[in-house]
């Protein structure tokens, strides 16, 4: 394969793509707090292994049913060589009565220096979201069932977990409006991976007026937890995060 500059910035494009939308462990069925666990994905592009993100959630040291989900990603192998990227993002968020609220997101992307930031403040009080990518601010009305980048994920495992499959969520990423994520359920089906062969749902984030192709695999026997994840490219090229490695639910 001969690795051009063009070849590198859509590997870059996708690895950043898979920092965010790698999805998280739900709920254990009837339960309001959610289970701790730490789970590790390795993202694949033409067979060659790109990057590796770890996912955890725990509970914050606030109390008041406050928890942390935490998600860690960063270049390895060849492609660290090119663009070594190291991203962090996390959700302070607590449980009320079974709802999730989110109070505080955060996402930093690092190349050797800090060079993208952005913080969001969930002010439940006086119904706003405060938000800051790099040095611009704003705030827009805050809505009852709004989540963030990191706790939508969470939010569908805990769904498919109470038997309801998640039609739409409303998320705050940051800009002037709030954005409508649109799901839909491509049945079942068994995938191979490091922890083995696995039974799963197919779920496939429909992506309005856009040829790309989001889909993961989410395995009952591991409450739900998504054991495989696809984007697939207007192109037709194809970009593959799977499950190595899980703490705290088996």
């Amino acid at each position: 394969m001969i690795m051009s500059k063009t070849w590198y910035m859509r590997l870059y494009k996708l690895y950043l793509l898979f920092a965010i939308l790698l999805v998280s462990a739900p709920l254990v069925a009837d339960e309001e707090a959610p289970s701790s666990f730490k789970a590790v994905y390795k993202l694949y592009y033409s067979g060659m292994e790109v990057a590796e993100t770890e996912r955890s959630i725990s509970k914050s040291g606030n109390g008041n049913n406050e928890y942390i989900y935490r998600s860690e990603s960063r270049t390895i192998g060849l492609a660290s060589v090119f663009r070594k990227d190291h991203i962090v993002e996390e959700s302070l968020w607590r449980v009320i009565d079974r709802q999730l609220y989110p109070l505080d997101y955060s996402y930093v992307r690092y190349r050797g220096e800090k060079d993208r930031e952005v913080n969001i403040h969930f002010d439940w009080e006086n119904n706003v979201i405060k938000s800051q990518v790099n040095k611009k601010t704003r705030e827009i009305t805050l809505t009852s069932g709004v989540l963030d980048k990191l706790l939508y994920q969470y939010a569908i495992m805990r769904d498919l977990q109470n038997g309801n499959f998640p039609d739409t969520y409303m998320i705050a990423d940051g800009g002037r409006n709030m954005e409508t994520y649109h799901f839909n359920n491509m049945g079942n089906e068994k995938v191979k991976t490091p922890l083995g062969d696995l039974d799963t749902i197919k779920v496939e984030h429909i992506k309005v007026n856009d040829d790309r192709k989001l889909v993961f695999w989410c395995a009952p026997e591991l409450n739900y937890l998504p054991v495989k994840i696809e984007h697939t490219e207007e192109d037709g090229k194809v970009t593959t995060a799977v499950i190595q490695k899980l703490a705290g639910l088996l």
